[in-house]
């Protein structure tokens, strides 16, 4: 494989709109947690339509905008979100997910230190597509899928563990339910077994569009017309802040105790 090399550095974006690179037909934003990526009724606003609009206006296209998804963020989660400009980079950027040839990090904190501090966990899961739930079963169980992810501890503070995770399968609501399961829930993911809120000050009405610590740290993959390696990394949000870790591996975050 080529060696990595940067993504060139996008022109700045109108908040909230957050572009991390745009290479050719490439285009990376570093999604808000709490916006649903794609795929719900109009009015609702999406990730998705949020990058159309910005190359519509642009590129002064006046007819509709074509934008390749190759993969998602679950609506609680932050950080990288790749998109494709157009068809046949679409379908590159896909298969690299499908042959699991993308580097997919994420960074997390745990209401509970995992044991061990790392390791790898697999596991069978089945999806309740209807309850958008996923639960961990016997491999036996018919429509059940495996998943496998790799961590390892980062900082341990008195009320949180950080954690980074590299997703070896890309399996619905992995990363959450393979902790939630051990007993070491992503904070704020009320959902797989989390007892506290991600902030104390959130009461929303659904607990599954409460913000949770889980953030897309970074994906490397390659570009789909140079196919160089291309690594992009997400800068926490400034909410990250206010966690019981600190988040000292981040220049973009402020060290803070780890008492609360």
């Amino acid at each position: 494989m080529p060696s990595e090399m940067p993504c060139p550095s996008a022109a700045a974006a109108s908040p909230p709109l957050e572009i991390l690179c745009e290479d050719g037909p490439v285009i990376v934003i570093n999604k808000p947690a709490g916006l649903l990526t794609q795929g719900v009724p109009h009015g609702i606003p999406t990730l998705e339509a949020q990058v159309k609009a910005y190359l519509k206006e642009k590129h002064s296209k006046s007819g509709n905008v074509y934008l390749g998804i190759p993969h998602r963020l679950d609506r609680p989660v932050s950080g990288v979100v790749l998109f494709a400009r157009n068809s046949k980079a679409a379908a590159r950027l896909a298969e690299q997910f499908r042959e699991r040839q993308v580097k997919k990090i994420y960074w997390s904190v745990l209401e509970r230190p995992p044991e061990p501090a790392n390791g790898t966990l697999n596991d069978f899961l089945l999806k309740h597509a209807e309850q958008a739930h996923v639960e961990v079963v016997s491999p036996v169980t018919a429509g059940a899928k495996s998943a496998t992810l790799h961590y390892r501890t980062l900082q341990t503070g008195d009320n949180g563990t950080l954690v980074e995770i590299e997703l070896e399968t890309g399996r619905m609501h992995q990363i959450r339910v393979q902790f939630g399961s051990r007993g070491w829930p992503v904070l704020g993911d009320t959902e797989y077994g989390a007892t506290r809120l991600f902030d104390s000050t959130e009461s929303p009405a659904d607990p599954r569009d409460a913000r949770i610590a889980l953030h897309a740290r970074s994906l490397t993959f390659l570009h789909p017309i140079r196919y160089d390696s291309v690594t992009v990394t997400a800068p926490l949000p400034a909410a990250w802040r206010t966690l019981p870790v600190s988040v000292i591996a981040d220049p973009n975050c402020v060290r803070h105790d780890t008492s609360v």
